[in-house]
């Protein structure tokens, strides 16, 4: 098994690399907007585009490297329902649609408090329950439509392999409809009347299907090759660290959204408040973890700017303590409700500032979600942020534990994916060789005990 190819679908856009088993390397790599379209009822993913799209990326990297198997990945708090035709019964909502919150009143009565779930109660559509909830409240016949559910990466694997199925991970990712500690479906699922509609519930890490025919004839694949049920992204980022590494660490996943995921921690003061939660991982157990919508903070926070910083301009902001407080997206993380402000006049910034600024801002918060979380061991960061210096040296600092940057040549979320398909799959990961207690940059300290006691938390 040589390729393998990984469809990633994230909430801003949707990819379809290659992975190459020997190198545990991507190879190659299709990408395309994830679209929402307004169209009514109301706005929703662009599912045959995507459908379209994929098909045309699998037939194109088929005739230019042979593909042997096919896994794939995607964004959580989504959730497809199906009809007796095996279609689309309802579009699938976006979760960023506020509809879901005209109707919260209604649903906070019947959902799981936060013992049963892990789940933090969440605004807009962030919730699936509460997206679902309110489909069958504006559309009478849909839950008579409805003839089963499955989760978003299965729906993908669905439309592969025709096997219908739900997924622990991407079940465990703030749905309000799994019980992480019991491994089952929650009470929440019973009470909208989905109980004989769930597609049966498998752990990613075992549950893989075979290629349909008529998929393979579509795009000049062979017929029967795997297809791994699918992994919610950021738990696919944590499992080539969950097959390598022993004893506590902690991944952050960065991207629109930064997730941290404390392995071996204890994670026992989870507090739905702070956007922490219980995740499930590709084994189908629970993992205290955190979140926060870092990337798309650092995208409002930069504008246009360019993105770097002279030495010059981090040494102003660690001496002058030019620092950015919580929270650029007030609806997630753990200073929620908490308005951003600056400790300068913003509009005096230079770039290079504004990027050390931010930069130092996303640590911190990230920091506390660890904090939160029980996090022991070293952190490795994962994605963009990885390649941030700034960020990397804040977090340690502010941490003052261990933080790697991850050098796998492939997305994390890529190889994770493909790992699920391939046991011969080159793994990168090794152990750090770094751990323990680490002697950090006084300046960082002193910049990081600052805005901590300005937030009002006593860390650093």
């Amino acid at each position: 098994m040589r390729h393998i190819a990984v469809i990633d679908i994230g909430k801003t856009n949707a990819k379809v690399g290659v992975v190459d088993a020997i190198h545990g390397a991507e190879i190659d790599i299709a990408t395309q907007p994830n679209t929402v379209l307004s169209d009514p009822p109301y706005p929703h993913y662009d599912i045959a585009g995507l459908w379209s799209f994929i098909i045309d990326a699998l037939a194109r990297h088929n005739g230019n490297y042979g593909i042997d198997a096919i896994s794939i990945a995607t964004h959580g708090a989504s959730i497809v329902l199906l009809g007796r035709d095996g279609n689309l019964a309802a579009p699938m909502l976006d979760y960023e649609f506020a509809g879901p919150d005209d109707l919260s009143v209604d649903y906070d009565a019947i959902r799981p408090d936060f013992q049963e779930t892990g789940s933090p109660r969440l605004p807009l559509g962030l919730n699936v329950g509460a997206q679902i909830y309110w489909q069958l409240d504006r559309d009478a016949d849909l839950l008579d439509r409805i003839a089963s559910v499955v989760t978003y990466p299965q729906y993908w694997s669905y439309k592969l392999t025709g096997a219908k199925n739900t997924e622990m991970t991407s079940l465990g990712a703030h749905t309000d409809l799994w019980n992480p500690q019991d491994r089952r479906f929650s009470s929440l699922v019973q009470r909208l009347g989905l109980a004989d509609k769930m597609a049966p519930a498998q752990i990613a890490a075992r549950c893989t299907h075979l290629l349909k025919p008529d998929i393979a004839a579509l795009t000049g694949l062979r017929a029967g090759i795997p297809v791994a049920s699918g992994i919610h992204d950021s738990n696919a980022s944590l499992y080539p660290y969950l097959l390598a590494l022993k004893g506590a660490f902690s991944v952050v996943s960065t991207g629109t959204w930064v997730i941290s995921f404390a392995v071996g921690g204890h994670g026992k003061d989870l507090s739905p408040e702070r956007d922490t939660l219980l995740n499930v991982n590709a084994f189908g157990d629970p993992v205290p973890s955190a979140r926060f919508m870092g990337g798309r903070e650092f995208d409002l926070v930069m504008k246009e700017g360019a993105r770097h910083a002279s030495e010059e301009d981090v040494s102003r902001v660690l001496a002058n303590r030019i620092q950015l407080y919580p929270a650029v997206d007030p609806l997630s993380g753990p200073f929620q409700g908490a308005r951003a402000g600056w400790s300068v006049d913003e509009s005096a910034l230079t770039d290079g500032e504004r990027y050390a600024a931010a930069s130092f801002y996303l640590a911190l918060v990230t920091s506390r979600c660890l904090e939160l979380i029980g996090a022991e061991g070293p952190t490795i960061v994962e994605g963009p942020f990885a390649r941030n210096d700034l960020f990397m040296k804040m977090l340690e600092a502010a941490t003052m534990r261990v933080a790697a940057g991850s050098d796998v040549s492939t997305t994390g979320t890529g190889l994770g994916a493909a790992l699920l398909v391939s046991d011969t799959l080159k793994n990168p990961v090794e152990p750090l060789a770094r751990t323990g207690i680490i002697t950090a940059d006084p300046a960082y300290q002193a910049y990081a005990r600052s805005w901590f006691h300005k937030v009002g938390t006593s860390r650093a």
